[in-house]
């Protein structure tokens, strides 16, 4: 049934889109209020701290999604006979509560807002775009090329934090599993920096983060590597085989920092045949050919090949072993 409710959700994600009062919204609110209610800031007490804030909404949201998930109480007859139709009905329940959790259509919009916007010759739009859509680094300075860079880095990157990350923490703890990942993603995003005041509160968030990416993440580059070989031609851009992407991905992903980030975004890097660079913090395939505004589009129908294969991957074993 969760692979069935997992293609639904995307499916509700590509045709409805995600709701207006997102659920996010208020995992974002509970964790600012948290971090805003700080006592301690040394090290331990920051610690302590951070490591409740991040247990308090994991367990609010884990009991309210429970909560909206449990069936209504149904007769001993029904209960006797669920059949394919109940079946389909909890599938679809879980794939209204599961969808806001996924997010693949609205990262794709947005790494192709920045790429229309390059294509038509409005940078400082582009800038604007990246800022405020995919990525917190400053984007004030970045070239046409380094945009085009930034755009395919999140895309690929948040394909794992939004689509497979929280894929897999549902097939393996159902629908608490899959919004306990969001929460430690979001709180990762909000509080997971290295500065004074973060180091030691944003540590549990970070870590966490860390523990739960670890598979969704190579498995991601995986995804990506498989689906490579599907995209038009690009003949300037010196493509390697699937093979060749999934043999050459540990090395190049090794040059980031992040012990997760770097295989998506080297997935990308070498399926597209270009070179992705974070001025002062790592370039990944350096022998690729500079990203250009195409390439932002070419990356979104990767993402999107991508996650549509691991689901249908996922229907198939199902299927297979009904």
């Amino acid at each position: 049934m969760r692979p069935l409710a997992l293609a639904g959700a995307l499916l509700l994600d590509r045709v409805v889109g995600q709701p207006r009062v997102h659920p996010v919204r208020g995992i974002g609110a509970l964790l600012d209020g948290a971090r805003r209610l700080r006592v301690r800031r040394d090290p331990w007490g920051s610690l302590a701290e951070g490591a409740a804030a991040l247990a308090l909404t994991s367990g609010i949201a884990a009991a309210a999604v429970s909560a909206l998930a449990r069936p209504p109480v149904r007769s001993s007859r029904d209960r006797r006979r669920p059949g394919l139709g109940g079946t389909l009905v909890t599938a679809a329940r879980e794939a209204a509560l599961l969808a806001p959790a996924i997010a693949l259509e609205a990262l794709i919009e947005a790494g192709e807002g920045v790429g229309n916007e390059l294509r038509a010759g409005n940078l400082d739009e582009a800038r604007r775009r990246l800022s405020r859509d995919l990525v917190s680094r400053e984007t004030a300075a970045l070239d046409r090329s380094l945009c085009a860079s930034a755009a395919i880095e999140s895309i690929a990157e948040n394909l794992c934090d939004s689509v497979v990350g929280p894929a897999c923490a549902y097939l393996a703890a159902g629908l608490p599993g899959a919004w306990v990942y969001r929460v430690v993603n979001t709180a990762d995003a909000m509080v997971g920096y290295r500065t004074d005041d973060l180091l030691w509160y944003g540590k549990p968030a970070a870590r966490s983060d860390d523990v739960l990416n670890y598979v969704p993440a190579r498995l991601t580059a995986v995804l990506i590597a498989v689906v490579s070989g599907t995209l038009p031609p690009n003949p300037p851009a010196a493509r390697p085989s699937p093979g060749a992407v999934l043999e050459r991905v540990p090395r190049e992903a090794g040059r980031a920092a992040s012990p997760n980030a770097g295989w998506p975004m080297a997935a990308a890097a070498l399926a597209l045949g270009v070179c992705l660079r974070k001025p002062g913090a790592y370039t990944l395939n350096a022998s690729g050919a500079e990203p250009r505004p195409g390439d932002v589009g070419r990356a979104a129908a990767l993402v999107r090949r991508a996650a549509w294969l691991g689901v249908g991957l996922l229907l198939a074993a199902e299927a297979v072993d009904a």
